[in-house]
């Protein structure tokens, strides 16, 4: 195998008294769509400034591209494209002039900007939007133009992070064919999220992260199958009473989960355990089987759901 775009071992970042990523181990292979994956304060956004060489490494190893963060950043930044969780884009310029001044920041020649941002809009689907200033447009169209200027330098390593937050689902799932395109074209993306249908989307392989910590890794479905049943029976007895109901639906399924609005019972068939509840005259207001998820698995491993 070729060797890792990104290496971390015992990869820290304190700030302060507070430890935001508390001694990770992470291999990033060429071509790969790689996620960090938890809630908010997890450690995924710190992790990703440091790969981005903005923010410096408080301990531990760090080399992207085989390169050195703390020597060779510039090297290294020159190489990557970022998509930041907020927007920064010039509200007062046009679509096309984000572009083609952010192209400047790399000494690319005006006239290859040019060419490369007509290609780039018409990626993204917003060609017709060139001539039209940014503030207009919606947040779907916004986080569009943020992925086609972090693709102006041709990066050889994308980072986008938190991709499709506020957005809404349309725009979500227009945003993720885009990204799979950018992947069959043999790009590699590194990206953080705290939502488990996107990382399921997107993601070849992930990591867990809680409290600074890597906690599992794994591709999705590999970690749904190692932490998770083949289905989750999900049941509503009414507020405040699904506690009380867990002695009477134990041993359906292997395991039974207690969330504030329903009761999470994980069985590798839902209907034959929901019909065998019927029998015992555990009739809940509502029920749903569906497919075991990340959240899930995070849920398994945190005791929490993913936003928490």
């Amino acid at each position: 195998m070729p060797p890792p775009l990104i290496t971390a071992r015992s990869l820290v970042k304190r700030f302060g008294d507070l430890v935001a990523v508390d001694g990770i181990d992470v291999d990033v292979q060429p071509g790969e769509a790689f996620g960090f994956l938890g809630p908010n304060g997890a450690g995924k956004t710190s992790t990703m400034r440091m790969i981005g060489c903005v923010s410096p490494v408080s301990s531990g190893r760090l080399e992207i591209f085989g390169l050195d963060p703390a020597h060779e950043g510039r090297a290294i930044r020159s190489r990557i494209g970022v998509v930041p969780q907020l927007d920064q884009l010039d509200q007062e310029l046009t679509v096309m002039e984000n572009l083609v001044i952010y192209a400047r920041y790399f000494d690319i020649p005006r006239a290859v900007a040019q060419s490369r941002a007509v290609e780039l809009l018409d990626f993204v689907q917003l060609a017709d939007r060139a001539d039209d200033k940014v503030d207009p447009l919606s947040g779907g169209q916004k986080r569009r133009v943020s992925i086609a200027r972090s693709l102006i330098s041709e990066p050889e390593l994308l980072l986008l992070d938190e991709p499709t937050t506020g957005l809404d689902p349309q725009a979500r799932h227009l945003l993720w064919d885009r990204l799979h395109q950018l992947k069959e074209r043999g790009a590699t993306l590194v990206l953080t999220t705290h939502y488990m249908d996107e990382a399921e989307q997107l993601c070849d392989r992930l990591v867990v992260m809680d409290g600074g910590r890597i906690v599992a890794e794994g591709s999705p479905r590999a970690l749904i199958t190692e932490y998770a049943t083949r289905e989750v029976l999900e049941m509503r007895f009414g507020r405040g009473r699904n506690e009380e109901r867990v002695d009477d639906v134990l041993g359906v399924g292997e395991r039974v989960e207690v969330l504030p609005d329903r009761l999470l019972v994980y069985v590798a068939d839902g209907e034959s355990a929901l019909a065998e509840l019927h029998a015992r005259s555990v009739i809940p207001e509502s029920a749903l089987v569906r497919r075991s998820s990340l959240e899930d698995v995070f849920l398994r491993l945190t005791g929490r759901t993913l936003v928490d």
